[in-house]
C-alpha cells in the first residue's frame, strides 16, 4: 500500500462495496432515463398522453436514427425490418437502454474503479498502467465508431445481393437488425485495442516484436481468423473490412512498441554481461561449472 495508514481487509470490503454501489445506481438511473424520459418532453404537456399513458421515450428515438442512417447510408430502403417474436421490440428497448446507459456511466465507472487501485499501486505500475488505459480507451471509442459507422452498414449491405442471388426478399428480424449492429460495434472495438495490448505486453517483457517480425505469415493469418470470429456474418468482405485497419495499425504498433523493447534488451544485456564469469588471469569468458579456465589452464578457486 502507498497509503499513509493501510486500510484492513473489512475496510477495502466495504470502500469496494460502496463503489459498486455508485456504479449500480448511475446505470439504473441512466438506463431509465434512456428507457421512460420523452424523446419530446412537450408530449408530457398533452392531455392525451396522460390519457393513453403512451409516448415515444428517448431510446426509441435512438434507434430509429440507428435504423435510418444505417438504410440511407447504405442505399438497402427496400430491407424490411420485421418483429418474428411478440417481445423482441421490447427486449429491444431495454437491450439498447442498458447498453446506452452503460455508455453513458462508462466515466463514472472508470472514476470509481481508478480511485479504488490507485492507492495500491507504485509510481513505476502507474507509469505503465496509466497510459496504457488511455490508450485502450482511445482506440475502442475509435474502433466502435469506424464499426458503427463503417462496418456495420457494410454487413447489412451483404444481405441484399444474396437475398437477390436466390429470389428472396431482403427481411431482417428486428432483433438480428439491431443485436448484429451492436455486437458490430462492440467487437470492432475491442478489435482495434490489439495494439494497446501488444504495447503493453511487450513493454512488461511478456512477448517480443520478433513474434511479429519473424511469423508475420503465422500471426496476420491468426489475426484474420480472429477478425473473421468477431465479425458478424458479413462474408469476407466484411472480414477484410475490420482485419485491413486492425493489420496496419499492428504494423505502426511494432515500431512504437521497439522503443520499449530496446531498453529493456540492454538491460538485460548488461545485467547477463555483469553476471558472467571470466578467467581472473586473461579474462577469457568462463562457464559457470568451469573450475580451470580453458585458455591458460589456471584455477579459479
Amino acid at each position: 500500500m502507498v497509503k499513509d495508514k493501510e486500510m484492513t481487509l473489512l475496510e477495502h470490503l466495504e470502500e469496494l462495496r460502496q463503489r459498486l454501489k455508485v456504479i449500480l445506481i448511475s446505470l439504473v438511473v441512466s438506463t431509465i432515463f434512456f428507457l421512460l424520459f420523452p424523446a419530446n418532453p412537450y408530449e408530457l404537456l398533452n392531455s392525451e398522453t396522460w390519457m393513453s399513458g403512451f409516448y415515444r421515450p428517448l431510446i426509441s428515438e435512438v434507434l430509429i436514427w440507428i435504423k435510418n442512417y444505417i438504410m440511407s447510408y447504405t442505399g438497402t430502403n427496400n430491407i424490411r425490418i420485421i418483429s418474428l417474436g411478440i417481445g423482441a421490440p421490447l427486449e429491444i428497448y431495454l437491450l439498447a437502454s442498458v447498453l446506452f446507459g452503460f455508455i453513458v456511466t462508462s466515466p463514472v465507472i472508470g472514476y470509481e474503479i481508478y480511485k479504488y487501485i490507485d492507492p495500491a499501486l507504485y509510481p513505476h505500475e502507474r507509469q505503465a498502467l496509466y497510459p496504457f488505459v488511455t490508450a485502450f480507451t482511445i482506440l475502442f471509442a475509435v474502433g466502435a465508431i469506424f464499426g458503427f459507422f463503417i462496418l456495420a452498414p457494410f454487413v447489412i449491405w451483404t444481405v441484399i445481393p444474396f437475398s437477390q442471388f436466390v429470389g428472396s426478399e431482403p427481411t431482417l428480424s428486428v432483433f438480428d437488425f439491431y443485436s448484429t449492429i451492436f455486437v458490430t460495434i462492440a467487437f470492432s472495438g475491442i478489435g482495434f485495442t490489439f495494439p494497446a495490448i501488444f504495447v503493453l505486453l511487450v513493454k512488461l517483457g511478456i512477448i517480443d516484436t520478433s513474434i511479429v517480425t519473424k511469423n508475420r505469415k503465422y500471426f496476420y493469418a491468426a489475426l484474420y481468423i480472429i477478425t473473421a470470429i468477431i465479425t458478424p456474418d458479413g462474408g469476407p468482405l466484411a472480414d477484410l473490412a475490420l482485419f485491413i485497419p486492425i493489420a496496419a495499425m499492428m504494423e505502426i504498433t511494432v515500431h512504437i512498441a521497439k522503443k520499449y523493447e530496446k531498453p529493456r534488451k540492454m538491460e538485460l544485456l548488461a545485467e547477463q554481461n555483469l553476471n558472467a564469469r571470466q578467467c581472473k588471469f586473461c579474462g577469457y569468458k568462463l562457464k559457470q561449472d568451469d573450475i580451470f579456465c580453458p585458455r591458460c589452464g589456471r584455477s579459479q578457486i
